[in-house]
């Protein structure tokens, strides 16, 4: 038989009850159970980045987190970045600046620059590229990506 934990994951401002194994992922719950598969999943090692969310609003790889550590935190994944119809400053602004290619990475780019703007906005450039060097982009984009970034902290100053 199997050891299940019934927890409540706070995703994107919604509650979502699941019954989970003690071992399953964040990303797996969250792609699984919750139904939300922008979080994508590469490497399962935490090199890529391609999963990382915002847990307590601090930039997380969920392929290395189990479900039950996230139980009553508040997530935020890529679905709970833009407003409705109204893309975030980030995600315009790799629209904007082409700093998607595949796209594969881009959900960890957004969820890492996220955090990382919110948590320290008037970031150097030079600061910026240390937090993005955590994640990686196959298509070999991180000129365009942190042309993007570098774009949307503009915006997102002028939000605040």
């Amino acid at each position: 038989m199997t050891d299940r934990h019934d927890i409540n994951l706070h995703i994107n401002g919604g509650v979502y009850r699941v019954s989970v194994e003690a071992r399953k992922t964040l990303a797996d719950a969250i792609r699984e159970d919750c139904g939300l598969t922008g979080t994508h999943i590469g490497c399962e090692h935490g090199v890529c980045g391609a999963c990382t969310v915002l847990v307590n609003d601090q930039p997380v790889r969920s392929c290395l987190m189990f479900a039950v550590q996230a139980k009553d935190k508040p997530i935020r994944t890529v679905e709970g970045l833009a407003k409705g119809d109204k893309p975030h400053a980030l995600q315009q602004a790799f629209m904007d600046n082409h700093g998607l290619q595949c796209g594969f990475c881009t959900p960890g780019f957004l969820m890492l620059a996220a955090g990382a703007l919110e948590a320290k906005p008037d970031m150097t450039e030079e600061e910026l590229v240390h937090v993005l060097s955590s994640n990686l982009c196959r298509c070999t984009g991180y000129h365009n990506i942190l042309k993007s970034v570098k774009a949307a902290a503009v915006e997102m100053a002028k939000a605040r």
